[in-house]
């Protein structure tokens, strides 16, 4: 199955698995009714969390495509380091700006590893930290359905099967919604 991870097969594998992870972070749900903030730090976020999801759940595959990883990540940054000469960073300091960026992810990887890994009051707290850091109000309800849609995508992923994941197809669920005290889904609420 992993034969395909030489040079051009895991490029193509990782920038159609980018191109999944940044359509699912653009979707207008998390800054309409999550109220992620829709800036350049809230798309950064929103994309961290959803690459930190693929990964997550590929590293779980036998045997362990770390190439497909490490290709992921470059092309991830890669877009970053482009998106920052788009909007005017200047070349002597787009490498500072990754630098940073990339301690960020490593470090957003571990608190959502050990999030996920507790309970939803320590993943909230990386959530509110990292993806509300920006934002002038905190919404705890917010919060607790962003973490739930964390909880829920490791889960949607771990039952998608491994072939599709190394072939760069994933596909992510929609997050749950927050509305007066009950967490709704789609037009469904429960309570």
């Amino acid at each position: 199955m992993f034969t395909l991870f030489r040079s051009n097969g895991a490029q193509n594998v990782a920038e159609r698995a980018y191109g999944a992870v940044v359509e699912a972070a653009r979707r207008p749900v998390f800054f309409r009714d999550l109220l992620v903030p829709d800036t350049v730090d809230g798309r950064f976020e929103l994309i961290c969390l959803h690459a930190f999801l693929y990964l997550h759940r590929l590293k779980r595959e036998q045997p362990r495509p770390a190439v497909l990883g490490q290709v992921f990540f470059d092309t991830m940054f890669a877009d970053f380091d482009q998106s920052l000469r788009e909007i005017g960073v200047g070349d002597l300091s787009v490498g500072r700006h990754i630098r940073r960026m990339v301690e960020g992810f490593y470090g957003r990887v571990a608190a959502y590893e050990e999030g996920l890994s507790s309970d939803d009051d320590r993943l909230g707290a990386a959530l509110a930290r990292n993806v509300y850091g920006t934002a002038p109000d905190i919404d705890p309800a917010r919060v607790a359905a962003l973490a739930a849609y964390l909880r829920q995508e490791v889960e949607h992923l771990a039952a998608q099967p491994g072939a599709s994941l190394a072939a760069g197809k994933l596909l992510f669920g929609d997050p749950p919604l927050p509305t007066g005290g009950a967490v709704r889904r789609g037009a469904e609420a429960t309570p």
